[in-house]
């Protein structure tokens, strides 16, 4: 019995889980689309949160979440500005009662949603404050926040489980936060072999910091994605993702991102064009206009995207895995999202669940 429940444990390690980000263009396509997803075995179904651009989070996840019954549902990502604790606790305890459990919290410091307010990200001292007053109000505990006392009182009647915190990172040092005080963490480091090394040196150093190891935190890279067999097509349609990435992933600094001196100041230079006004859309946009070094757009889809054929993409999963990152959330932000999904989940992950 002993010997059964090792090889289960490692089999339950080894098993490759998929999400993908919604952005709720409208409320009918999110749900649609989170069905379609779950139908095809996508395992997370996030929604981004960005309010003036978008439909509202969390009208969208209480429609998802009654539209659904498997996957696990939750903000990719929120921020610490926008919205009062207090009022992202009670949001996040409804999901979770909405959704018979399945909710999450992913949070980072933040980007067009508060960018499009004319305001400024908190922090990564912000970010741990607020992750910790949330704790303590998903406990139903009162505790303070900006010199004031607050509550969600209500929350500790629920006997539904506490929502788990996963934390966006991109940088050392919130890949460290995250690692110290997160149940989980979305990595946006990239997906190269010397990247996710990196990622995972810096979780398990934060891990440690709390008395933790690596295996306690639930891991999962952040990238882009599209399936298909033109490649040029591809890469085209998410030069505006890709955009995004270099925007947002080397925002503070690049350094100790593993990032070639080459392409220094050629991210600089979108990081000065971006238009957080113009964050994702679709088509030939300002942001997507952007990307138009070759050399650049060449390293961004190396580093941060799974493209091309379904072959291609079970190949680049694959070292993904062997790099020691098995849970990958995608984007995907293309004109068919219905066809991108449904491709992903007919032609590549049944060949590379396990």
């Amino acid at each position: 019995r002993w010997f059964l429940k090792v090889i289960c444990t490692e089999i339950l390690i080894m098993r490759a889980r998929f999400g993908i980000i919604e952005i709720p263009r409208s409320i009918e396509s999110a749900r649609e689309n989170a069905r379609l997803a779950e139908k095809h075995g996508f395992d997370m179904v996030g929604v981004a949160d960005s309010q003036s651009l978008f439909r509202e989070l969390f009208v969208t996840l209480s429609v998802i979440g009654g539209a659904t019954e498997k996957p696990i549902l939750g903000p990719t990502v929120t921020n610490p500005v926008t919205r009062h604790p207090a009022v992202m606790a009670s949001s996040l305890a409804s999901i979770q009662e909405v959704s018979g459990g399945r909710a999450f919290l992913g949070i980072a410091t933040g980007d067009s949603a508060i960018y499009n307010l004319g305001e400024r990200p908190r922090g990564l001292a912000g970010l741990r404050e607020y992750v910790e007053v949330l704790r303590c109000l998903f406990r139903g505990e009162n505790t303070e926040f900006d010199g004031k006392t607050i509550h969600t009182q209500w929350i500790a009647n629920m006997e539904l489980p506490e929502v788990p915190i996963y934390i966006a990172a991109e940088g050392p040092k919130t890949l460290e936060l995250a690692g110290e005080i997160a149940d989980g963490v979305f990595c946006g480091m990239g997906f190269s072999t010397d990247v996710a090394k990196l990622t995972l040196e810096h979780i398990a150093k934060g891990a440690k910091r709390s008395g933790r190891t690596l295996a306690d935190i639930d891991v999962w890279a952040l990238g882009r994605v599209n399936v298909g067999e033109d490649r040029e097509a591809l890469v085209n349609e998410i030069r505006m993702e890709l955009a995004s990435t270099a925007h947002h992933a080397f925002r503070f600094t690049q350094k100790g991102k593993l990032v070639p001196p080459q392409f220094a100041d050629g991210i600089r230079e979108v990081q000065r064009g971006y238009k957080p006004a113009h964050h994702e859309d679709l088509g030939e946009s300002p942001n997507a206009q952007l990307m138009q070094d070759p050399e650049l757009l060449a390293y961004m889809v190396d580093r941060f995207a799974v493209l091309g054929s379904p072959d291609d993409c079970v190949a680049q999963i694959r070292r993904i895995r062997e790099a020691g990152i098995h849970q990958i959330l995608f984007t995907g932000f293309v004109d068919d999202r219905p066809g991108l999904i449904e491709a992903l989940g007919r032609d590549v992950f049944p060949r590379c669940r396990n």
